[in-house]
This record gives structure tokens, sequence and C-alpha cells, in this order.
């Protein structure tokens, strides 16, 4: 078979060259199981329709956060396993052979530029779209060592469509052995980040009403080198989601189907749409905007509450909202103390402070820290960024110009005079009273200065029609996100317990510590009160 025969003396160079490129990926193995299971003994092919099989998606339930699903988007993800076969697999008379297996595989997961792969993605989105009859406009020109050039046109549905391909092969990576139904798909509201290509890519996007925007209406174009772009500075974690569904897929191809039962009997999750559609600011579709943005860890652990895990991960992550712990710098200060690893502190406002417009809309911005809060009168941090989420979704990475990234201040303890008090109140960017961001103390304003005042953090209006002015607008939920999973929380936890064990210990008095009652100030006092006049002899 061809995956045991790169031992043998009479191993091709066409061969070892695939699999040489196939193992710096670190997937041989995985290949060589999933052939050897797909693989018919008697060709030592993979047959074309076992192949499609092991890409196919099957959705008959669907749910989404808000957005009316397009009919067409149906019939879009029914193709997409025909379609990577026929772009990236070259099949013959008894089907894929071990070569063209793992060539293809290269095509799809090996190491190659960013920009290469979003092409490649696209690819795979327009000929999928193709079969199900989606009229796209975009064009494909081949050049030197299998790269494309882009171009044509899309439209806001079209790039809707696209998100949700991507965002279809993550949840199939994720859920399809321990979802108990299987043909369960639910998909977030990304209007944000569809709004977010159309103001970079299109012209005149940036005049659009961007509050009330039907995105299955708008006629806009993006050009596809332009959205192309787009892709590579703001969601540039977007081909994560196609790399590990195909691993995916082929890993649960390469098990017995008997460990697939098994494994699916023992570790079934049940998901209901109320739980995702809830009403935190931190839903699925902003969570994963933020964590196209980012790799590691935290981007994995910003998505743990959406997909099925033992416990409620949401609850956990959790740290602060406003609305339920009450609002203030110190009911804040409570919650957030002590959780050392990453968080992210999300704010939603309204309008103007100053006026009376009942027509302002409501935005939400937020802001993404390395490290844990610390009371200083004085910005700190080593990394961060800030994020504005709705209605139109923008990332602000650090500038590298400067590092006032975080500012987080309450009242001094001790009475202490101070001439030129600090501000008290949370900010990000900017310096000392020309803040980028600004909370007060209550929570009750938020104030939003123009990006010339901030080095810190790249430029960018924070919501539409931001202006040169500052904006005090009006707070109506703030809510932070532990990121740092649960050894940051164990460890937060047990600064509280050690706090609270410290203020029990304060409150208990021993009176055995204080002398007797004879001896004491408080009845010399008295006595003074007393007789004024009587002569105090002290004894020696």
């Amino acid at each position: 078979m061809g995956a045991s025969s790169s031992t043998e003396q009479n191993v091709s160079r066409e061969q070892r060259e695939v699999e040489s490129l196939a193992a710096s990926t670190g997937s041989i193995s995985l290949l060589q199981n999933a052939f050897s299971k797909l693989a018919d003994p008697q060709t030592n092919a993979i047959p074309l329709q076992s192949l499609q099989k092991c890409f196919s998606l099957n959705y008959k339930n669907k749910e989404c956060e808000a957005l009316k699903i397009p009919d067409c988007h149906l019939g879009l993800l029914d193709h997409l396993g025909p379609s990577m076969v026929d772009l990236f697999f070259v099949t013959d008379k008894g089907g894929v052979n071990w070569v063209e297996f793992v060539r293809g595989y290269l095509k799809c997961c090996g190491r190659m530029p960013v920009s290469a792969l979003l092409k490649t993605l696209l690819r795979l989105f327009a000929a999928a779209g193709v079969k199900a009859g989606i009229p796209l406009k975009l064009e494909f020109e081949a050049i030197d060592d299998g790269d494309y050039k882009v171009s044509g046109l899309l439209l806001p549905i079209d790039v809707l469509m696209f998100l949700w391909m991507c965002w279809t092969m993550l949840w199939n990576s994720r859920t399809w052995r321990v979802l108990k139904e299987r043909e369960y798909l639910y998909l977030p509201d990304i209007s944000p980040l569809v709004l977010s290509a159309v103001v970079s890519c299109a012209e005149g996007g940036s005049g659009l009403e961007l509050w009330d925007c039907d995105i299955s209406s708008l006629g806009v174009q993006l050009p596809a080198g332009k959205f192309l772009t787009w892709m590579l500075t703001t969601v540039p974690n977007l081909t994560e989601c196609f790399t590990q569904f195909v691993n995916a897929r082929l890993q649960n191809f390469a098990i017995s189907e008997q460990d697939v039962l098994e494994s699916s009997n023992s570790s079934s999750r049940e998901i209901s749409p109320e739980k995702e559609c809830s009403s935190y600011l931190l839903t699925c579709g902003r969570a994963w905007g933020i964590s196209l943005t980012i790799r590691g860890t935290i981007s994995e652990e910003i998505l743990k509450p959406y997909f099925p895990s033992d416990g409620d991960a949401k609850d956990e992550n959790l740290l602060y909202r406003s609305s339920l712990h009450g609002k203030g710098l110190n009911r804040f200060w409570s919650n957030i103390e002590g959780y050392l690893g990453p968080l992210l502190l999300l704010i939603s406002a309204t309008g103007d402070a100053q006026e009376d417009n009942t027509n302002i809309r409501k935005w939400i911005i937020c802001a993404l820290t390395h490290q844990g809060f610390e009371n200083r009168d004085m910005f700190y941090g080593n990394s961060g960024t800030l994020y504005a989420i709705c209605p139109v979704f923008h990332a602000f990475s650090p500038s590298g110009k400067e590092r006032n990234f975080v500012y987080s201040h309450l009242h001094p303890t001790g009475r202490v005079y101070e001439p030129h008090p600090k501000p008290v109140g949370i900010a990000f960017g900017g310096t000392n009273g020309n803040e980028r961001v600004y909370m007060d103390e209550d929570f009750a304003k938020a104030t939003v200065r123009h990006h010339a005042i901030d080095k810190t953090y790249h430029h960018g209006p924070l919501f539409p029609n931001q202006g040169f002015l500052p904006v005090e607008a009006l707070i109506l939920e703030v809510e932070v996100w532990g990121l740092g999973g649960r050894k940051a929380r164990e460890i937060q936890l047990s600064y509280k317990k050690r706090e609270d064990l410290f203020t029990e210990q304060r409150r208990k008095v021993d009176l055995k510590t204080f002398a007797s009652w004879e001896d004491s100030p408080e009845k010399m006092m008295m006595d003074i009160m007393a007789d004024p006049n009587r002569v105090q002899r002290e004894d020696r």
C-alpha cells in the first residue's frame, strides 16, 4: 500500500518529495491511517465517492443567532465535499492513489503563506457556489508555483455566505464527535464582520446607514483584491477553520467505526440555541470575530463556551457583569482582583450624554489585555488590542510607538492629600486626562476621544460617525471575561479565599492582648472628665 511503501527501495522520487513535505506538517501518520481506512485494498486507491463522503457536510437542522439564513446557503454546504475533491485531488480510473492523496492534502494544509491559503478558501467557495447554482463573479488565473490571481466582485451576501462556510467548517471540526445531533448547525450573527468588509472594500461604503443595514439587500460591490487584503489585515486566522476541518475529518475517518461510536456515546453533548442566543455582550458571532484576529490559547479560550464541553464554560469565564454584580469600580474590582491572565472588557453605550437625541444608536467596543488589572495611577501593560464590535467590527492592534495600554486606578485607601489627584476609573490608550477610552468610577459615562491623541493603538473610529470631538456616552452594560483558562481562575479563587481569611482575622478582637481596665487610656480620660481639677500622679 502507498502508505507503507515509502520504506521500500523502489519508492519514486515524487513520492519521497510529497511525503517529506507532509512530514514537515506533522501529519504523515494521520495521512497514512486515513489512507489505509479509505483505500480499496484491490486498487490501492481511495474511491472517489469515499473521499467525497469524507469531506461532505449534511446539516438539516440549522439555527441562526439573528440573521435570516439564505436558501442558497444550504445548497452551498451540500456541495462542499465534492468541490474539495474536484479542486485539490487528482483522480484516475481506480480513484485517488497515495501520492495524489498526499499532494491534495498539501494543497489544503501544506506550509504556504496566509494569502495563498485565503485564495484557496475563495476558490473552494467559488467552486461550491457554482455547483449550488449561485451566480458568483469571482475569477481565478493560475500563475507560477500553483498560486492564483483573484479578480472579480463580491456582494455583501456573498461575503456572509463565505464567512458562514468557514464557520461551518470550524463548527464541524469541534462538534462532529461530541454532539448527539450531528445534523444540527448553529450559525452566529456575523453582521459586524460583513459590514467591516463592506466599509473597507466598497466605494462609498462608509456612507451607509450601518445600524439598520439589511445585508441581503445591499447592492454594493466589493473588489476581490480588496476583500483579500481585508482578510489579511482583519481576520488572518480565518485559514485555521479550513485546516482544522480537513485534519478533523481525516482523523475521524482514520479511526475505526467502533471507536467513533464509543466516543460519541461517552462524550455526546446537546446544545440548545437558547444558550447561545443569550443577552451577553459577548455573543458567539462577536467572540468568533475576535478569535479570528489572534492565535494561540486565547483564541481557543474565547470560543470555548460556544462548543460542547463537560462544564459550563460560560459561567466560568464570566468574571464581571454590571447588571449582575452592580455598577461601579468597587464592584468591578471585587470580581476581577487577583485574576492574572488575559482579560476581555466589553462596554455597551449609547448616545452622547450632553445631547438629547433619541435617534442615537447603541454601540459596543472592547479591549483585550494580556494581563490582569492593577491599581496604579499611571498607564501600564505589555500588549493589548482595542476592538470596535458593533455595529461594525474593527481591530486596532498596538502601534509600537507608546505602551499606554491600560489604566485602572481606585481611590487611595489612606487619607493622603494629593495636590494633583489622578483620575479614578479605567482607560485604554492616550495619556492621563486625554485617554482614548475612559470609564468613570461609577460606570455611568464613557468618554471616547479621536484616535489622534493615542499613539498606543492603531488609528480608526471606534463607532460610526465618531467625529473629532470627544464623545461622552451613557454606559448600558460592562462585561469582563477571563481568558486565562482554568488555572488563572483557580489562582484567583485561592487569592480571594486568602483575602477573606485576612479580613475575618482583622474583625476578631482578642481581649487578652489588651491591658486591664485600670491601666487603660479610656479609664484615665473618663476620670479626667469626671473631675478635671483632681491631681493625677503617675506611679513610678
